[in-house]
């Protein structure tokens, strides 16, 4: 066979270069770009340039072992076609079966070498995946806790738990099919050098497999690409149907809700059984044509090389045997990197869920920085605050102004929906006017540091929020490791929570199950009270704080309350109106405007809302009928 020249090999080299980098780059779409998860990656990469860089080191070792391996099966089968002995082995006086034993003894090392080179490829490859895990887990878990509260209550649960537990695998399956196509590649370009080096005419041949399986995986990978994110789609809508029903599965069991339940989510797997057997049947033709080509044109190769060696045993023999296995591994090779770039392109729906998370736009996120709170002076003042949620045509709040003094109590009276705990959440922070200002000792509350603002708060809400821990864990819940026992026993006692925590099996290690199912609706806001008085805040927000106790605890609870709130500053919310007759000044809240302020006998004394509402709760009848709701006190 005619072996081509120095230049025509170099010629070669460069184009099948430039080929594969094209084609490597083109299955890169996650690594270009300015989304998050590339500049992640990219940033990953830089930051473990020495790791990246041993692990190409090892590439390059592995794909210079299978060089020098073709170089001396080469040798070795021209040995036993009856070849003459190499120049060195007769210059060594080596005999035809010590040079042979030789040649074995060389592909074994070589081998070994190869072998061991690609071990050390996948080890680096899957440490750099790790890394990069180890960065993007808890920046998405950052992510998610900055978002704003508005920002990220408008995401389903199950939607973002399903986002942050694909981000593992997303990360993973991206890098280290990456590192697959990139040593793969490196492996087909020096079988496409040993084929150029036999016969280039050969190789002409060869390109027709190369033009299959390029035309097979530009075919097949948007469709697989698309058929995956179709089923990525669904399978995200059946997390969040799980999520959803898990959330209320107390509702569902108590409310023989668990048969339409189960209808609702039959509903949700219609057309997943389609889809998976779609993306199933397009993952399985790549194989079976990548094996029919080689085929063929090992057929088609072995005729013409009959031509081209006019039959002659010592040429034909050695060149194809050496160029039908170079092409084999190349097919291999071939073979991978289009397993590699589907899965790629599977990856890719996973990708995209990944950057949507972490992309900034259309996100509002946790306001950082500002002044630091260093407590209450003065008082704190709403001012003409209007407050409109997005997607809705009326405003929650309307021109709401009234003062909070240091050390002082506002109560908020008004039926369901009339917006007094959107002026909680207003002034926890959790969501910030759309009109008018809120000051802090004369100071904007958005100009201040949000988290010192909020470690001087204390919140019992009629919702109270547990986690999947113990008693104590949740009495401490945001406070760190370093709060004492003692600590969180004293504050179960002031908010009369220690008679039953003390009876529960394991007292304050007794875990409380899932959003506390094994503790009443009382028992979970006597926990919320202890919680607050634990942090000992200024300033106490009690947003129907004793709504789910008896009246028998309502009473030892509000006693503990008078008691913890002196010299405090409280904003209490209530229905029960004797709860806040003592209150210094009470809002009257009707449909987002304040209606009536004063204190409790001052709005009995007018004869209005308050009055109506407070002689209803007392079983008396209204002497004068109650001003009608929404018109000035």
């Amino acid at each position: 066979m005619k072996r081509p020249s120095a230049q025509h090999f170099a010629s070669s080299l460069g184009t099948v270069w430039q080929a594969l980098s094209s084609l490597m780059l083109g299955l890169l779409p996650a690594w270009q770009g300015s989304t998050p998860v590339a500049r992640l990656i990219r940033h990953t990469a830089r930051s473990q340039k020495k790791l990246l860089l041993l692990n190409g080191c090892a590439a390059l070792l592995r794909s210079a072992s299978e060089a020098l391996l073709f170089a001396v099966i080469y040798q070795a089968v021209r040995l036993i076609s009856g070849s003459p002995l190499p120049a060195m082995a007769q210059q060594a006086n080596l005999s035809r079966g010590s040079t042979f034993l030789i040649l074995l003894l060389a592909v074994s090392v070589i081998q070994l070498i190869a072998s061991g080179s690609r071990a050390l490829n996948g080890v680096l490859s899957g440490r750099f995946a790790a890394r990069c895990q180890a960065e993007i887990l808890p920046r998405l878990h950052n992510h998610i806790l900055s978002l704003s509260y508005g920002c990220a209550s408008g995401f389903k649960a199950g939607d973002l738990a399903r986002q942050a537990s694909i981000a593992p695998l997303a990360i993973n399956t991206e890098i280290e099919q990456i590192s697959l196509i990139v040593s793969d590649g490196l492996l087909a370009l020096v079988y496409l050098l040993v084929l150029v080096r036999i016969s280039p005419w050969l190789l002409l041949l060869a390109a027709v497999l190369a033009i299959g399986t390029a035309v097979t995986q530009a075919w097949l990978r948007p469709r697989i690409g698309a058929a995956s994110r179709e089923v990525e789609q669904q399978q995200r809508r059946i997390g969040a149907a799980i999520t959803a029903d898990l959330q209320v599965l107390r509702l569902l069991h108590s409310s023989a809700g668990t048969a339409a339940a189960n209808r609702s989510f039959q509903r949700q797997l219609q057309g997943l059984d389609v889809r998976l057997r779609r993306l199933s049947t397009l993952r399985s033709l790549m194989e079976p044509i990548a094996e029919l080509l080689p085929t063929l044109i090992a057929v088609v190769l072995a005729l013409f090389s009959w031509q081209l060696s006019g039959g002659r045993s010592e040429l034909l023999i050695p060149g194809l045997a050496t160029f039908v296995l170079a092409l084999q591994r190349l097919n291999l090779r071939l073979v991978r990197i289009g397993q590699s770039a589907n899965l790629l392109a599977e990856n890719l729906s996973r990708i995209e869920l990944l950057n949507d998370l972490l992309a900034a736009e259309g996100k509002t996120f946790r306001r950082r920085g500002g002044y630091p709170f260093a407590g209450l002076r003065h008082g704190i003042r709403f001012e003409g605050v209007t407050l409109r949620y997005p997607g809705r045509s009326q405003p929650s709040l309307i021109d709401v102004s009234f003062q909070l003094p240091l050390n002082g109590t506002v109560a908020l009276v008004g039926a369901s929906g009339a917006g007094k705990s959107s002026l909680v959440d207003l002034l926890v922070g959790l969501i910030e006017p759309s009109a008018g200002r809120i000051l802090v000792d004369g100071q904007a509350l958005q100009s201040l540091d949000l988290d010192s603002w909020q470690r001087r708060l204390g919140v019992v809400s009629q919702d109270v929020l547990v986690v999947h821990d113990t008693i104590a864990a949740n009495i401490a819940f945001g406070l760190g490791d370093g709060v004492s026992q003692e600590a969180i026993q004293r504050a179960a006692t002031a908010a009369c929570a220690d008679g039953f925590i003390e009876a529960l099996p394991e007292g304050y290690n007794t875990v409380i199950g899932e959003q506390g199912h094994r503790l009443s609706g009382g028992q979970r806001q006597r926990l919320s009270l202890a919680r607050a008085m634990l942090r000992q805040p200024e300033i106490l927000i009690l947003d129907e704080a004793t709504s789910a106790l008896d009246s028998h605890s309502e009473a030892r609870v509000h006693q503990a309350i008078e008691a913890f709130r002196r010299g405090r500053t409280v904003l209490a919310v209530a229905h029960r109106l004797s709860s806040i007759r003592h209150a210094d000044r009470i809002l009257v809240i009707d449909a987002g405007r304040i209606v009536e302020r004063g204190s409790h006998d001052q709005l009995l004394a007018r004869a209005g809302a308050y009055a109506g509402l407070w002689n209803r709760q007392q079983g008396r009848p209204n002497p004068t009928a109650a001003r009608p709701p929404g018109t000035s006190p």
